[in-house]
């Protein structure tokens, strides 16, 4: 699926340069920065989502002590 942003000029240039030394595409480099990046990105909005949904009473938790004992690794 085609998409188009917007580059900062400074960013632009450090992507330009990245691919014109190692040879690569920028659409490479754009590739591999979305692929790891949204890995991070994921983590990081789903598990706020899970702490808002914890504050506002919605989540349930755990105690260690009891998933301890859920798993049997007080035995």
């Amino acid at each position: 699926m085609p998409t188009s942003i917007r580059l900062d000029p400074v960013i632009e240039q450090r992507l330009d340069h990245l691919a014109a030394e190692t040879g690569r595409t920028k659409a490479y480099y754009l590739r591999e920065l979305i692929t790891n990046g949204l890995d991070d990105l994921e983590d990081y909005y789903l598990a706020a989502a899970t702490m808002e949904r914890v504050r506002k009473g919605e989540e349930k938790v755990y105690s260690a002590e009891q998933v301890r004992k859920d798993l049997g690794l007080d035995d």
